[in-house]
């Protein structure tokens, strides 16, 4: 069972948040991470690359500042397989490519705009996840 930690989850929400507002207000560009490391990829697809590579290491070492400044890091327990892992990961690539964007796109930045096609979205993976829950501890017994 995932222990749930409201100060931990509150902290790590508002920080997104602030980010992504942050990023908007100052570039006008939106923090879907998905978006982001698509125009770093080549062939490059703007002259943006400077602010996306700075924002996706801050991401990146945002780690080493937390082991610094508590000598610790937190527990991370994956309870799949890397079979699992690796199926889960292709299908979330497929569905950020269909879905024009990945849930922190939608969900954060896209809601917070009040675009229906980040609603939408959101609406189908919550539900989607909630299913595959549901399946998964319910009906299978994983």
């Amino acid at each position: 069972m995932t222990e749930f930690t409201p100060v931990l989850s509150l902290t790590g929400g508002i920080l997104i948040g602030l980010a992504s507002v942050m990023l908007m207000a100052t570039l006008g560009r939106i923090a879907g991470i998905s978006g982001m490391i698509g125009g770093l990829l080549p062939p490059p697809t703007s002259g943006e690359w400077g602010w996306r590579l700075a924002f996706l290491a801050g991401m990146i070492t945002a780690p080493a500042v937390l082991l610094a400044a508590t000598g610790s890091m937190p527990a991370i327990e994956v309870p799949s397989s890397t079979g699992m892992l690796v199926i889960g990961g292709l299908l979330v690539g497929i569905g950020v490519s269909y879905g024009s964007g990945c849930t922190s796109g939608h969900g954060v930045c896209g809601m917070a705009r009040l675009s229906a096609r980040s609603i939408a979205a959101t609406l189908t993976f919550m539900l989607t996840t909630g299913v595959t829950v549901f399946v998964i501890r319910h009906v299978i017994g994983g």
